[in-house]
C-alpha cells in the first residue's frame, strides 16, 4: 500500500468562524485535502445568495431550515435532508424562505471527471429529498441511502447518508477520497494509531487507503452525510490486507 501524502484529519464546524458571506469552510484546502471542498452556508431568514460552481461539481445538503434553490428557469423547494445537485457552469441562487435559519452543506468536486451523459440512466435531478430513497446494505449490519451518483447526474462522485449502528466496525480502507459530516449520535474514529471523538457537526476527511474504523459509541443510530470520488458504492471495503469487507466490493486491483 503506497505512503500516504494527506492524513485523515477531524474539524468541529461549531469552531469555524464564518466569512463575511456566512461560509464556514470545515475540510479542504486548509486541512490539505484537494480532492473535496466542504463547506457550510448559512443563510438568515429572508436572506438571499447568488453562488457559482465554476468548473467544478457540488452537492447540497439541506440541515436545518426552509428555502429555495434558483437554476435557470427553474426554482426548487428546499427543506431538511434534501440535497441537491449542480453542474459545472452553474450559476444559482439560495434563499431562506423560512423563519429560522437555513444551514446548508456544501461539497465541491474540482476537476470532476467521468461521462457528461451514462446511457441508459435516468436524466440529471437538481434536487432530491433522502426520504425518497431506498436503503441499501453495508458492512457490518450498516446502511445507506444515496443522494446522488452517476445516475442522477453527478459524474465524478457518491453524495449518500450513512446509518452506523451501536457498534466498531473492524478497520478497513476505502479506495475513494471522502468527506463525512456527522447529523447525529456521537462515537469515536480510530485512524493512523489516533482517536478522534465525534459529534453531530464534527467534519471527516478520509484520504484514500486510511486504514480507519468508525464506532458508535452511543444507543442510537449515528448519522452520517458524505461524499467520496470517484463515485462507486459506500458498501466497497476493504480489510486492511486487501479482502473485500462486502459482497458489493470489487476485487482490488491495486
Amino acid at each position: 500500500m503506497p505512503p500516504l501524502t494527506v492524513t485523515p484529519n477531524v474539524v468541529d464546524a461549531s469552531t469555524i468562524p464564518p466569512t463575511v458571506d456566512g461560509e464556514r469552510p470545515t475540510l479542504g484546502s486548509g486541512t490539505d485535502f484537494p480532492p473535496l471542498e466542504q463547506t457550510l452556508l448559512d443563510l438568515a431568514p429572508g436572506a438571499r445568495t447568488r453562488r457559482e460552481t465554476d468548473d467544478c461539481e457540488e452537492v447540497l445538503f439541506v440541515l436545518d431550515g426552509a428555502g429555495s434553490l434558483s437554476l435557470g428557469d427553474e426554482t426548487h423547494a428546499l427543506e431538511p435532508e434534501s440535497g441537491a445537485y449542480l453542474a459545472p457552469g452553474d450559476e444559482y441562487e439560495l434563499a431562506n424562505t423560512g423563519e429560522t435559519q437555513l444551514t446548508i452543506i456544501s461539497v465541491r468536486i474540482p476537476e470532476p471527471t467521468g461521462p457528461e451523459e451514462t446511457p441508459g440512466e435516468a436524466s440529471t435531478q437538481t434536487v432530491r429529498r433522502l426520504a425518497d430513497q431506498q436503503s441499501q446494505a453495508a458492512t457490518t449490519d450498516r446502511e445507506f441511502r444515496i443522494v446522488a451518483d452517476p445516475s442522477t447526474g453527478l459524474r465524478s462522485a457518491t453524495h449518500f447518508v450513512g446509518y452506523i449502528p451501536t457498534a466498531k466496525a473492524p478497520e478497513h480502507f476505502h479506495t475513494y477520497n471522502e468527506v463525512i459530516y456527522v447529523l447525529d449520535g456521537e462515537g469515536v474514529l480510530h485512524a493512523q494509531g489516533t482517536d478522534w471523538r465525534l459529534g453531530a457537526g464534527s467534519c471527516i476527511q478520509l484520504p484514500a487507503r486510511s486504514v480507519h474504523s468508525l464506532e458508535n459509541t452511543g444507543d442510537a443510530w449515528m448519522r452520517v452525510v458524505a461524499v467520496f470520488r470517484p463515485a462507486g458504492s459506500p458498501a466497497a471495503a476493504y480489510y486492511p490486507d486487501g479482502t473485500p469487507a462486502h459482497a458489493d466490493a470489487p476485487p482490488l486491483t491495486t
